[in-house]
């Protein structure tokens, strides 16, 4: 399976060069916004007139102490939302420790930030309607009973009452969240409303811009608001966008917006209902298109062709388009100026690929072998195992075709696939880990089906492969302890050994040929690694 950039919600591949520095500098710069509205919560215990609490983990509790700017409340409802569930979370936590001095004063400084949301957002939002007042009074009905009961809690020194009562706070820290929930979507929902008519509205530019951008800002927290954004019109409006000459500069970011919302199912079914593939289609094959602009459109195409998401498999208009965007990605990839670029493309290929078979014929058909492996060899291009990932993840799937083979010969790319046997990661992350496993599981299973053909076979007894084969079934550090790994490689050597039995020493053969591939599997996942 494939993998792609966070923040695209495509997978954990981080982006190289400039995007991955504004990701990093975002990320710094949010958390020091955050910091800056946080103080230590003597400064409630005082504004509550309440002891400070010595208990041990009292420092650890951060408020807010103030709002977002004037007049913008959607960052409003997203620090104090975050600050909400974080409350109720950790109220949850010492309600199951049964710390009830800790759970009755989380509970005064929730009803705090519960009252402080409800009366920011009503000073800097439109006219509130009458379902939002209605759970506005639900919620702050809860926050009293959740004091209430749980001041009444700290009065209780018999267990089996306090045992019944917490079952009665637990309840109502339930509904109270729920309420929270309901209140904060619909707030949420509002303001996605606003933006969306805005960008609908608007012929200024840099009107678009802006609110393109604030829009793209939200599908960043997470899959309930890019569900939102899907269901009020955001996926029509940005391609709406997309579909006017004049923000033509603007295509890469309503893009990079679609891509993230697609990551939900209801941003898949609204692009195929308002013909998105065909608009994708259209930017890939255009070449007075930027760079940019057509590897936004690809990521975008790789995200609605994600084989990780069930619900992009039943995407009907993408096979009719799909011989024109195959043919524009390995054209993508072939002219790409930069790793980012050829990542993108050769990810849409690699999930087109398992999207259906028909694409495999096409690459064939289309020299992308020749392609993807010219492409190994460009540093510029191809310099993670993250892109080496997409390519491996592409030949894998295209290596079931029989003429595969000639071809992989043709242009030496069993020794390619020996040497992403090697795979091994540079800063040692649990992304770049994971990565070098998949590669290294991906070339085994590439190179067992391709030893299919016995010239493969021999081309690849020839460069060592078995040896590198028995080297990553022997030694758990070189498989990083991966079982995946470890039962492909098992599956790729008894391939080798059915052409080139004499390849093999007779203890190879005994320990990892000879038995059933489960027995040969436990005694390499138990083998203590030899340091002799």
């Amino acid at each position: 399976m494939m993998a792609l950039p966070g923040g695209r919600h495509l997978d954990s591949i981080p982006l190289p060069g400039q995007r991955l520095h504004l990701m990093q500098v975002d990320s710094v710069q949010r958390w020091m916004e955050d910091l800056k509205l946080m103080t230590e919560c003597e400064c409630m215990c005082v504004l509550q007139a309440k002891p400070i609490s010595l208990e041990e983990d009292a420092q650890s509790d951060l408020i807010l102490a103030g709002g977002p700017g004037p007049g913008d409340p959607l960052q409003l409802l997203l620090k104090r939302g975050w600050v909400i569930s974080t409350e109720l979370r950790r109220i949850g936590q010492k309600l199951a420790q049964d710390r009830w001095a800790r759970v009755h004063s989380m509970s005064v400084r929730l009803t705090c930030h519960a009252r402080s949301m409800v009366s920011e957002y009503s000073a800097v939002s439109r006219s509130s309607s009458q379902e939002m007042g209605q759970i506005e009074k639900l919620l702050m009905e809860k926050c009293s009973e959740l004091s209430a009961i749980t001041e009444r809690c700290l009065q209780v020194e018999n267990e089996h009452v306090l045992k019944s009562m917490k079952a009665c706070v637990s309840e109502t820290l339930s509904t109270l969240g729920q309420h929270f929930g309901q209140l904060l979507e619909l707030a949420l929902t509002r303001e996605v409303q606003a933006l969306v008519r805005k960008i609908n509205a608007s012929d200024n530019i840099y009107t678009t811009e802006s609110t393109t951008g604030n829009l793209f800002s939200l599908t960043q927290e997470g899959a309930p608001l890019c569900r939102i954004i899907a269901k009020e019109g955001g996926v029509v409006a940005l391609f709406k966008v997309c579909r006017q000459d004049s923000f033509r500069c603007l295509y890469p970011q309503a893009l990079r917006t679609l891509a993230s919302i697609c990551c939900v199912e209801e941003g898949v079914h609204q692009l195929e209902k308002v013909d998105g593939v065909l608009c994708l289609a259209d930017i890939l094959t255009d070449d007075s298109h930027s760079e940019a602009t057509r590897a936004e459109a690809a990521a975008v195409v790789a995200q609605v062709t994600s084989p990780h998401l069930p619900f992009t498999q039943h995407l009907g208009s993408f096979l009719e388009s799909m011989e024109e965007i195959v043919t524009a990605l390995i054209k993508l990839c072939q002219e790409a100026s930069s790793g980012e670029v050829f990542l993108l493309a050769s990810a849409a290929l690699a999930n087109i690929t398992f999207f259906d078979t028909m694409a495999c014929e096409m690459l064939l058909q289309l020299n992308a072998i020749r392609v993807l492996l010219e492409a190994c060899s460009d540093k510029q291009r191809v310099d993670t195992p993250y892109t080496r990932d997409q390519i491996v993840t592409i030949l894998a799937n295209m290596s079931v075709l029989e003429q595969c083979a000639s071809d992989i010969i043709q242009e030496n790319g069993v020794q390619l696939i020996m040497g992403m046997l090697s795979e091994k990661p540079r800063s040692g992350t649990p992304a770049e880990v994971a990565a070098c496993e998949r590669v290294q599981q991906k070339a085994a299973v590439t190179l067992a089906r391709l030893s299919r053909d016995p010239e493969v076979a021999r081309e690849a007894v020839r460069l060592s492969c078995m040896s590198r084969l028995i080297e990553l079934c022997r030694s758990p550090s070189e498989r990083n302890s991966s079982d995946a790994v470890l039962v492909a490689c098992l599956a790729a050597l008894r391939r080798l050994a059915g052409v080139c039995p004499e390849s093999l020493q007779d203890s190879d053969f005994q320990q990892l040929v000879q038995p059933r591939l489960v027995d040969s599997f436990l005694l390499c996942s138990n083998m203590e690694e030899s340091f002799v």
